[in-house]
Order: C-alpha cells, then sequence, then structure tokens
C-alpha cells in the first residue's frame, strides 16, 4: 500500500469496519465466557431476589420468571438477543434494569479513570522527556525509580494511605464518597456531557464543581499512579529508540536545542507505542477502579460490580463484564484508527 496521504480514506473505512466486526465477535465471546462461567458458580440468584424467608414454591416462581429453569445455551441465546435489544436483564441485587444501573453509575467510574489518564500523561511524558534529556544522570534514575516504584505499589495500600494522609490526618480532602449530598441539593448540577464535575464547571456551578473536584481528588491519584509509571517507561524508552533514527541525528547535527530534538521531532516518532499504551491502561484502569471505589466508598461501577459478586448476581456480573469489555474495544478501535489516519507508515489490513 502506498505511504501517502493521499487516497487514505476508504482503506481508512473499510478498516474501521472490519476492525469493527472484530470487535462485536470478541465482545460476543466475552458475553458468552462471563455468562457460562456465571452459571457454573453455585449460586441461587432466585433465592436473593425472592429473599432468605421465601418458600420453595416461591423460588422456583422467581426462576421461572427470570428464566433461570431453561437450559444454559438458551439462556445465552435469550441474553445475547436481549442485549442487542437494549435489554441486559434485571439485577437480582437492586431489582432494576442492568442497563439503567450501568449507565446510572458509569459517569463516576469514566470521570475518575479519564481524570487519572490525564494526570497520568501530564506527569508521565514530561518525565520520560527529563529521563532521556538526563540520560544515565540522577533525573534519569529518579525517573526510573520512581516509575518503578508507583507501577509496583499495590492499589489499596496506596489509597488506605492518602486517606490517612489527606483526609484523616491533614483533613484537606474528603475521605469517601463522590460528593455530599447537602451541597448538590442547594446546587444540583444540570447535565450536559454526563460527566458530573466538567457538567458542574460548564453550568458555572461553582460550589458543586469545587465539592466534586475534592471528592475526586484522592480516587483520581490511585489511578493515576500507575498510569503514569507506566507511560513515563513507555515515552523515555521510545524516544532512546527514536534518537538513533538518522533524521533525529541530522536534525541534531544542524545544531537545534536537545530541547527542541527530543520535544518537536523525537517525541512526534513515539506517540504511537505511547498512544496505544493508553488504550490498554484505559481497560486496566477500569477494573483498577474496583478496589479503588471499595475503599473510597466511590458510586462506580466497581462497587456495583463487586455487590453483584458477593450477591451472586449473574446478571450484574455479565453485564459490566460486558460494558467493560465494549469500552475496552471502543478505546482500542479509536486509537488504532486515529493512528492509520494520521500517520502514513501504517498499512491498512
Amino acid at each position: 500500500m502506498k505511504r501517502t496521504r493521499k487516497g487514505r480514506g476508504l482503506p481508512v473505512i473499510r478498516y474501521a469496519a472490519r476492525r469493527s466486526v472484530l470487535a462485536a465477535l470478541v465482545a460476543a465471546g466475552v458475553v458468552v465466557l462471563t455468562y457460562l462461567i456465571a452459571c457454573v458458580v453455585p449460586s441461587d440468584p432466585a433465592g436473593v431476589w425472592a429473599g432468605p424467608r421465601a418458600s420453595a414454591a416461591e423460588r422456583a416462581r422467581v426462576r421461572a420468571e427470570l428464566g433461570l429453569d431453561r437450559p444454559v445455551a438458551e439462556q445465552i441465546v435469550s441474553y445475547v438477543t436481549g442485549v442487542l435489544r437494549g435489554d441486559w436483564g434485571l439485577s437480582v441485587g437492586t431489582h432494576r434494569p442492568v442497563l439503567d444501573d450501568l449507565l446510572t453509575l458509569l459517569p463516576n467510574t469514566l470521570q475518575m479513570v479519564l481524570a487519572g489518564l490525564a494526570v497520568g500523561l501530564v506527569v508521565g511524558v514530561p518525565a520520560g522527556l527529563a529521563a532521556v534529556r538526563w540520560y544515565g544522570r540522577i533525573p534519569d534514575t529518579l525517573v526510573r525509580t520512581g516509575a518503578l516504584l508507583s507501577a509496583s505499589m499495590p492499589t489499596f495500600w496506596l489509597a488506605l494511605l492518602l486517606q490517612l494522609l489527606f483526609a484523616s490526618r491533614l483533613g484537606l480532602l474528603p475521605i469517601a464518597g463522590s460528593h455530599d449530598r447537602t451541597v448538590l441539593a442547594a446546587h444540583p448540577v444540570t447535565t450536559v456531557t454526563g460527566l458530573p464535575l466538567p457538567d458542574a464547571v460548564l453550568t458555572g456551578n461553582g460550589a458543586a464543581a469545587a465539592d466534586l473536584f475534592d471528592h475526586l481528588v484522592l480516587p483520581a491519584l490511585v489511578v493515576a499512579t500507575y498510569l503514569a509509571a507506566v507511560t513515563a517507561r513507555m515515552v523515555r524508552a521510545s524516544l532512546l529508540d527514536a534518537v538513533g533514527e538518522p533524521h533525529i541525528q541530522m536534525v541534531r547535527s544542524l545544531g537545534f536545542p536537545e530541547r527542541a530534538v527530543l520535544g518537536r521531532f523525537a517525541l512526534r516518532l513515539a506517540w504511537n507505542p505511547v498512544l496505544q499504551l493508553n488504550a490498554l491502561v484505559f481497560g486496566y484502569a477500569l477494573v483498577n477502579t474496583f478496589l479503588v471505589e471499595e475503599v473510597f466508598d466511590y458510586p462506580g461501577l466497581g462497587r456495583y460490580a463487586a455487590d453483584a459478586v458477593r450477591s451472586l448476581d449473574v446478571p450484574a456480573v455479565v453485564g459490566v463484564t460486558l460494558l467493560v469489555a465494549l469500552l475496552y474495544l471502543a478505546a482500542n478501535l479509536v486509537v488504532d484508527l486515529a493512528q492509520a489516519a494520521l500517520d502514513p507508515r501504517i498499512t491498512l489490513r
């Protein structure tokens, strides 16, 4: 395929269509596998739905209503066709449609993950640049050591440490929750994007924005710690590869300052692996929020999934798994398409 931008519109569309079909097949496989695993686990969803005092007849009636008395293969087919219609089943724990629960809680989790990604990029990219700029010297050693420690630090331990320091000892930030009910009751947030904090900022709701920001800081920092570490290491490795390219050596020989060589020229070559990495860590961050939300009592997909696992709520567990898989596949698809559309060196196949 030609390495020019001209005429890449149609190949990009075909590439997007093929990747979309593959993503749909992967999502279907995730649903089937998760449903099978959930069915193998010994549980009694009908008993959870009906309550501990329900009679055997009542539990049998609930099983029939939920379709749990049918063969597993039939249940899977029914569930998949329901998902395509927008019916993700009823949660055994909340007695509400699973999709409604997920759409209600998703903004909080997305807000935290996106904030963590933003902080990770803001910290990780300059740290990687500094490591290469002073390669083999003290800044490089500090970046490598800090990235190793940050990537290895247990999530729950870091969350507890931040709670102890900034909430309990210093009293600077809330220890848990996503907002203060009294603040949001007095200053309700008007929905614009669906994300509470950006909506409060866009609508000029200063009191709500300050409260939401205070509650978001610590969870987002926990998520950002790992992301910043892996971003710094990837930027460092990619830049070290890029500075060996002939045209980078030519730019350096022309007398450009080292800051320009790294920031204006070498970093352009390093962006592709960094984007790919962020698509991967986006999925990791979504799963990693389960522990973070539990520690901070933050209402999101993580707490919902943990409650669903504890109560053996099969529709909720499968629903969370499917949503996370779809978000992860969408992030990878967007990154692949952006790279394919912007970088003529990439072969579309």
